[in-house]
């Protein structure tokens, strides 16, 4: 059993990086998703490192239409179902639509104000103040 699993995550690399692919981002651009140090993404990737449970979670994490079966073990397809890459996700937008609210919601109305003074800051650390209808103070 230990055997398999070794050898999974050595896989494991070649289907992150169709992953990264399928998603058309960068290794580094990834890395800065996760939050983790380009060079370990880098050594997952080559098969030198295998991903620890952090990294693996924040995948998950960030990416929740990525089927993590599928990344661990090869099994079933890359991503989830229902997800904009999935061939069911086309009955998605209709069930969406009737849960959305026929009108939108009124925006809260804001009390009028008006401006009682201006003040210019010059580059010479000087200012001027000025008040509708009146002169500069």
């Amino acid at each position: 059993m230990f055997t398999f699993v070794t050898s999974n995550f050595r896989i494991m690399n070649k289907r992150l990086q169709q992953f990264l692919n399928a998603e058309n981002i960068s290794q580094s651009q990834l890395a800065d998703t996760l939050d983790v140090a380009r060079a370990g993404v880098s050594h997952i990737i080559a098969g030198r490192n295998r991903p620890g449970f952090d990294f693996l979670e924040s995948m998950a994490l960030h990416y929740p239409q990525l089927s993590m079966e599928w990344l661990l073990t090869g099994k079933g397809k890359m991503y989830k179902e229902n997800t904009l890459f999935d061939s069911n996700y086309d009955t998605a937008p209709e069930i969406r639509k009737s849960q959305e609210p026929s009108t939108p919601p009124a925006e809260p109305q804001k009390p009028a104000r008006d401006v009682d003074h201006i003040v210019i800051f010059y580059s010479d650390n000087t200012f001027e103040t000025f008040k509708p209808g009146a002169a500069a103070i």
